[in-house]
């Protein structure tokens, strides 16, 4: 605006585009505070917040996700939406290549990145009072690895069933349980026997033990599971199937009822029911209409031979929180685009 008796109110920043270059460069680039940065350039704090939304909105600076990640957030959102779940994390598991082939890679190192997005998972969502249930496996046990011992949580820890009797110490639920309570500083609750038993009227019998009494009632309680999976199908890979567990029997069986993984030491199917054998009164575990109630149900996995395992278990209700790696994503998704309306 010009001419004789008119006159405008200049910010005399505004014109500046070395002080927006400046206040970016000691942001961004040296990190330092914004009333920091309003000492040392004799500036308001209101000032220097409006040179950095300057920088920003005039491209002087620009924010780059590198692609990998951005397409394991994208695939993150994507699993997200298709199956109606609370949060997805993907672990971009792009930096362990066994070599010259780029479709090779360690499993345990992908297993390691992704139960380490378990654990910062937990520690954020974790609060006072929760009640968390929890399951057996290596998975479990590198999340527990990475959990910060100075985050200190006033929740109680469970055992989602009972040992098995030829499990790795290390994996083993009890230990996990403690490890995990000692970790926040919590209280446990532990099933002190063997998961499965001969008969059902063993079962029946232990649950009137005063120990099984309180764990039960407190699987009423969980509002946290988590659970990793083991899987059936298309392969047996899961550790359930071999005769230390079950007998060749009991595995053919559950074949033709269908089962396609486990979840708690309890063994679904392509809709996410429990298959129906002896299997369901001789375990002791949370029975699979308890576990259906807990109302943030997270798994951790990682390795693309569980894609069909993960893709019914998600079909079926039983996760509303995955915790994966981007090769497995991309195979879950994949089987979504093959399957339309039908189960594979």
């Amino acid at each position: 605006m010009s001419g004789k008796g008119s006159h405008m109110k200049v910010d005399k920043f505004d014109q500046s585009t070395f002080l927006v270059l400046k206040a970016a460069y000691l942001y961004y680039i040296l990190e330092k505070q914004q009333n920091q940065i309003a000492e040392e350039m004799d500036v308001s704090i209101t000032t220097v917040s409006r040179l950095l939304k300057r920088a920003k909105d005039e491209r002087i600076i620009e924010f780059v996700i590198r692609d990998p990640y951005v397409e394991c957030l994208k695939m993150g959102q994507k699993i997200k939406d298709v199956f109606g779940l609370r949060e997805v994390v993907i672990a971009p598991a792009i930096d362990f290549s066994l070599g010259d082939d780029e479709t090779a890679y360690d499993p345990e190192s992908v297993k390691k990145l992704v139960a380490l997005e378990g654990a910062r998972y937990l520690q954020r969502i974790i609060k006072e009072k929760d009640v968390l249930g929890v399951t057996w496996g290596s998975t479990i046990y590198q999340l527990i690895n990475y959990l910060n011992p100075a985050q200190k949580v006033d929740a109680t820890f469970v055992t989602l069933h009972g040992s098995l009797a030829y499990c790795v110490n290390e994996w083993d639920v009890r230990t996990l349980v403690s490890r995990m309570a000692k970790a926040f500083s919590g209280c446990t609750y532990t099933l002190l026997t063997n998961t499965l038993m001969s008969s059902k009227k063993t079962v029946d019998m232990l649950k009137q033990e005063k120990n099984m009494m309180q764990v039960y009632e407190m699987f009423e309680k969980i509002n946290i599971a988590v659970v990793g999976t083991g899987s059936l199908y298309p392969e047996l890979s899961s550790i359930l199937t071999r005769p230390e567990y079950l007998m060749p029997g009991e595995v053919e069986l559950l074949q033709k009822k269908g089962a396609v993984g486990d979840i708690a030491l309890r063994f679904f199917d392509k809709n996410g029911e429990e298959c129906d054998t002896d299997l369901k009164e001789r375990t002791i575990s949370i029975d699979f209409k308890t576990f259906k109630k807990i109302k943030k149900k997270i798994m951790i996995a990682s390795d693309v031979s569980k894609a069909h395992t993960l893709y019914y278990a998600l079909c079926g209700g039983l996760i509303d929180v995955l915790i994966i790696d981007n090769r497995l994503g991309e195979a879950i998704l994949k089987l979504k685009g093959q399957s339309g309306n039908r189960l594979l």
